[in-house]
């Protein structure tokens, strides 16, 4: 990993004990550059949140569940990602659970979006993946 990436701020604006902002390497870089898998949901969101940020759809599709995974990503593009707010991590039980998130954008021509999500994960032989979500 770059060492200039990994000092970055995470996208995913996760912060630490002393509530500054987590650097990429120690958030959500551990999972998109490595092939371990997030220890929960909301870690899984979160990483997801930041490769629509970094473009990179192959996590995407790998963190999918298979059942509901499209055959491709695309971003659109000119937008750019402002910031993921995690509103609820909820444990359903030990292999289900759902995270409700905002998480804003700008797309082209400079039109905010925000995106109210409560998203369901699975988890199944020890890794979490997303399932599907309901907007708000």
């Amino acid at each position: 990993m770059n060492p200039l990436i990994a000092q970055s701020p995470c996208p995913c604006g996760r912060l630490n004990a002393a509530r500054r902002p987590l650097a990429y390497g120690q958030c959500c870089g551990r999972w998109l550059e490595t092939d371990a898998p997030a220890p929960n949901a909301e870690t899984l969101m979160r990483s997801r949140y930041t490769a629509f940020v970094l473009g990179r759809a192959p996590y995407l599709l790998q963190t999918w569940h298979a059942s509901k995974r499209p055959s491709k990503v695309s971003f659109d593009p000119g937008v750019k990602w402002l910031g993921l707010e995690v509103r609820q991590h909820q444990l359903q039980d030990a292999d289900h659970a759902e995270v409700e998130f905002v998480a804003r954008q700008r797309g082209p021509g400079g039109r905010a979006v925000r995106l109210h999500e409560r998203s369901r994960f699975v988890r199944e032989e020890g890794h979490w993946y997303y399932v599907d979500g309901e907007h708000r």
